[in-house]
């Protein structure tokens, strides 16, 4: 029997929650691209510009503030930022040539290539529950695909075969980059992620926008009803970005890919009351069904701790390399670095020796939480 305690647990409802709250957000940042294209405004590049700004001054600020050493190096979030961008890219750019059903049914390919690469990268364990909920949500878009057939409202695209190849290119970007931030925020800092996101972020999109959108920018008729949806579209890419960390943290990147299902139905949501326009019933009975396999998917976290458990100890050791590399560079450099050891010390508990290179100081500090350990 199927214990109803463990599906509910506030773990369980906090992840569904904020996995809603970020598909909404999703869903308000598509209808302010499409209000945008309605007035002849097509530069996605631009509108994630700003985004990253934001990220890059709020974040940057706090990281200021600390004064605190790295926790990764600063390449590793140039390689991020180049991925998010170009994924953003490429996704937006796909619904110039195919249609939007085939973007929804191809999006999905970022599922299956998130769990692969947890799978891979960060020993992540799917039990058959996890699977069987992933199969559910993915059957639950599938339906949304045959309603818009059943409906008529699917259109061919202008070159459909060059837009579906877009699209699986971008879902397989986004599926690196939500790894890569999945790691970095388990085993770096998420302050310290969203503010090199949005530098990095900033000047690969000031970069692309100066060869890419720089006549489109320049044509631009900038009215209150064209900057609404513009700067609209920020601020909910910068509510998405500051929030994305917190879910991976605590339900990974596979939980969030399939919130962000529910984007497609909310939208439909929208449509219902606040254009009156009508929907094929399909859509009720694909909602019901994303919905059930998230449930099935985060349901009885409680099951796994002990699998959990383990991949803690190895993200444990990939956190503490990054804090030896940091203080090897400061030696390097000449910097006196046994104060800050001792801080990465009080923080991680104790160091340990990574690639064949042992931590001196603190010894007795190590020895002592091993013998709690024990």
């Amino acid at each position: 029997m199927v214990n109803f305690k463990q599906f509910w647990t506030k773990k369980t409802l906090v992840g569904l929650g904020l996995g809603q709250f970020l598909s909404l957000l999703i869903t308000s940042t598509g209808f302010s691209s499409s209000e945008l294209a309605k007035r002849g405004i097509n530069a996605p590049t631009s509108q994630s510009f700003l985004n990253y700004v934001l990220l890059s001054v709020v974040y940057g600020s706090v990281m200021l503030y600390r004064r605190q050493a790295l926790k990764a190096k600063w390449y590793y979030y140039v390689i991020l930022g180049l991925v998010d961008v170009e994924a953003n890219y490429l996704v937006v750019k796909a619904y110039q040539y195919t249609s939007i059903t085939s973007v929804m049914l191809l999006d999905c390919w970022s599922i299956p290539s998130v769990m692969l690469l947890t799978y891979i990268f960060l020993k992540t364990k799917y039990r058959y529950r996890k699977i069987a909920g992933v199969i559910v949500c993915v059957a639950g878009l599938v339906m949304v695909v045959f309603s818009d057939v059943h409906a008529g409202d699917r259109s061919g695209g202008s070159n459909p075969r060059k837009g579906d190849l877009l699209v699986i290119a971008g879902a397989t970007l986004y599926a690196i980059s939500n790894v890569s931030e999945e790691f970095l925020v388990k085993n770096a800092d998420r302050v310290e992620l969203m503010s090199f996101l949005g530098l990095f972020g900033a000047i690969i999109s000031a970069i692309q926008i100066s060869i890419v959108e720089r006549n489109e920018i320049k044509s631009i008729h900038w009215t209150a009803s064209a900057a609404f949806p513009f700067f609209g579209f920020s601020l909910a890419m910068f509510l998405f970005y500051s929030f994305v960390p917190v879910l991976l943290k605590m339900s990974g990147s596979t939980m969030l890919n399939l919130s962000l299902l529910t984007s497609d139905m909310w939208a439909v949501v929208i449509r219902i009351f606040a254009y009156h326009e009508k929907v094929d019933w399909m859509y009720f009975l694909a909602f019901v069904a994303v919905a059930v396999g998230l449930i099935i998917y985060s349901g009885g976290d409680k099951d796994d701790d002990q699998s959990r458990a383990d991949v803690a100890d190895q993200g444990t050791e990939r956190s503490k390399h990054f804090d030896e590399e940091a203080g090897f560079d400061n030696l390097n450099q000449g910097n006196t670095v046994g104060s800050s050891k001792m801080g990465d010390t009080s923080r991680h508990d104790c160091m340990t020796s990574y690639g064949g290179r042992e931590t001196i100081e603190n010894t007795s500090i190590g020895k002592d939480m091993q013998g709690k350990k024990s």
